[in-house]
């Protein structure tokens, strides 16, 4: 486990109160009801777990008893977790990108960098790879299913009003649009 300060992120030897008030203010950022239908729910628990383990042990007087580490080579995916969680993309790509491996905890990862950037298509890509090479992973087959329940909802709701899909275009309508179109320049409506 990791230091109890380091992961409150209070200096040793901090006060019962100053403890207290990070506890708090970390429990309201990573509350997992903040992360509702977001891949990064089970990523928010795991951190209100340690969270609130470190708070325990510190409020126990139980610091003495442990002894804890900080990060090492191992621990690179929870750092990565840490930073992606804290919203800084950039740091947390640079630091798989660093550590290039080819497990499917880091395309799990790089997926969620990219899914919050919005670049759905590589996103998925890395959620497809991350399922395929972990299938028995809960989280990894989790992310890439919610994302295809996600992608045929929006296709289905954009197909209802009035999008169709490219393979639904055919001679017959484009015969009808230049019908329609002739029909109204004939009689001087539009045209």
């Amino acid at each position: 486990m990791r230091d109890p300060y380091e992961v409150l992120g209070v200096r040793k030897g901090a006060s019962k109160e100053e403890i207290k008030k990070a506890y708090l203010e970390l429990v309201k950022k990573y509350h997992p009801d903040k992360f509702r239908d977001n891949p990064l729910r089970e990523l928010a628990e795991e951190k209100l777990k340690e969270i609130n383990e470190a708070y325990n042990i510190l409020m126990n007087d139980k610091y003495t008893e442990y002894e804890y580490s900080t990060y090492d080579e191992t621990s690179i995916y929870k750092q990565v977790r840490d930073l992606i969680i804290q919203g800084n993309l950039t740091a947390a790509e640079n630091l798989l990108n660093q550590n290039p491996r080819n497990e499917a905890e880091w395309f799990y990862l790089m997926g969620i960098i990219y899914q919050k950037r919005g670049w759905i298509n590589q996103a998925y890509r890395y959620f497809i790879e991350a399922y395929s090479r972990d299938p028995g992973n809960f989280e990894y087959r989790r992310a890439k299913e919610q994302f295809e329940t996600t992608s045929r909802n929006y296709e289905w709701s954009a197909y209802n009003r009035g999008y169709r899909r490219h393979d639904d275009c055919n001679i017959c309508t484009i015969c009808q649009i230049i019908a329609c179109w002739e029909c109204c320049c004939d009689n001087d409506v539009g045209c």
